[in-house]
């Protein structure tokens, strides 16, 4: 059974910081639904109500569009050990690119990484636990190192090359502003 809550508590805390992938979900108000796993140490938990999530280039930039048209992201993460547990957070987001304002303040809750495309920043309004009984077990092996080894070979330059050949326009035609949000 679901159990709902309206803040991040110490439980859920430690439970996320135990993970090692999250899930985003995003759609706009037409078109494609957008999943999209991922990983490597890009999240972080500001307050109660605040997390923030690093995205690194990738190859497309479905949640970007979503979120400048109607702010609506779902993170969840998955428990693939003993001891089963799904959690939900379901808010308001906001991107913010290098040209933007507050991209030094979001820089200051990671680690340097040449290859950020952007940051997303949601406002936590619901926690939704469940409990996972159906998720099968895995066993972690370790992270990729692929996307920071390339990311450093192309450079900044290089991965703006791959913004415009990738990530300009999503599956649904809609145009991203990752080029014109950069410096």
């Amino acid at each position: 059974m679901a159990v709902k809550f309206k803040t991040i508590n110490k439980v859920h805390k430690e439970f996320i910081e135990k993970q090692k992938m999250f899930v985003i979900g995003s759609a706009g108000a037409e078109g494609f639904i957008n999943v999209s796993p991922k990983g490597m140490d890009t999240f972080k938990i500001i307050d109660e109500h605040t997390v923030v999530w690093l995205n690194h280039t990738g190859s497309g930039n479905e949640t970007s569009v979503h979120v400048q048209e109607n702010g609506r992201m779902t993170i969840m993460f998955n428990s693939f050990d003993k001891a089963p547990m799904i959690l939900k957070l379901y808010g308001t987001a906001e991107v913010i690119h290098d040209a933007d304002e507050r991209w030094d303040e979001m820089c200051t809750y990671f680690n340097e990484f040449l290859g950020a495309r952007q940051f997303f920043e949601l406002k936590v309004e619901l926690v939704l636990t469940s409990c996972g009984f159906g998720v099968p077990q895995y066993k972690y092996i370790g992270e990729r190192n692929k996307l920071e080894k390339w990311a450093k070979r192309v450079g900044r330059e290089g991965m703006k090359v791959f913004w415009t050949e990738k990530n300009v326009e999503t599956l649904d035609g809609e145009k991203t502003n990752v080029l014109e949000r950069s410096k």
